[in-house]
């Protein structure tokens, strides 16, 4: 199986649906989420991050998602994004955890709904003709589009295991402890991080 195919097989997220934005190529779908990134991080007020959320909301009613769809992308990533609130409030000032918080909402979401509207080989197969010009320079198509396509798996599936944890810490009465909540996501994450590069090399 090609690194494509395993990449494809990963992925899995795509909902189908009657919308103007299922029915647009991913290549722009792509530079738009490349774009937006930029563009939130050089944000630094929490006044236009809002209204780049609410935009981003709006965006899911245009594909037909509905508000549970955006509800599960963002729920269980709400203990993380306290974490990182308290840290920026403690180490910096409110104003930089509600800014730090609200571009993490942002791009969660903005990515989510990539993946959500975009069929997976369609994604793979333009990152990959969009990449074929630098062959020239060593650069491996296939490989780089196997990296963009598991980074934007990373999100949903970090999604998941925070959702896991919470549960569990929830059972052991440790639901109000953040640092029960991230360090084993962070560990889960960096081990299964380390997983798929060990599977990725065995198959090269």
């Amino acid at each position: 199986m090609t690194a494509r195919g395993q990449a494809a097989g990963l992925l899995g997220l795509y909902v189908p649906r009657p919308s103007p934005l299922h029915a647009l190529k991913p290549g722009p779908k792509l530079l738009a989420l490349l774009l937006a990134g930029a563009g939130v991080f050089a944000l630094r007020s929490p006044g236009p991050l809002l209204l780049v959320l609410a935009a981003v909301v709006g965006l899911y009613s245009v594909a037909r998602l509905g508000g549970r769809v955006l509800w599960g992308q963002l729920r269980p990533t709400l203990a993380l994004l306290a974490f990182f609130f308290a840290v920026q409030a403690l180490t910096v000032n409110v104003d930089s955890g509600v800014v730090t918080v609200l571009r993490f909402a942002v791009m969660i979401l903005l990515a989510s709904l990539l993946t959500l509207t975009t069929r997976t080989s369609d994604l793979l197969a333009t990152l990959e003709r969009a990449l074929q010009p630098l062959q020239r320079v060593g650069v491996n198509p296939e490989k780089v589009s196997l990296a963009v396509s598991l980074t934007l798996r990373f999100i949903p599936v970090v999604i998941g295991i925070v959702a896991e944890v919470r549960d569990a810490q929830r059972a052991r009465g440790l639901d109000g402890s953040v640092l029960a909540l991230a360090v084993p996501v962070i560990i889960r994450t960096l081990r299964m991080a380390d997983d798929i590069a060990d599977a990725i090399d065995a198959r090269s």
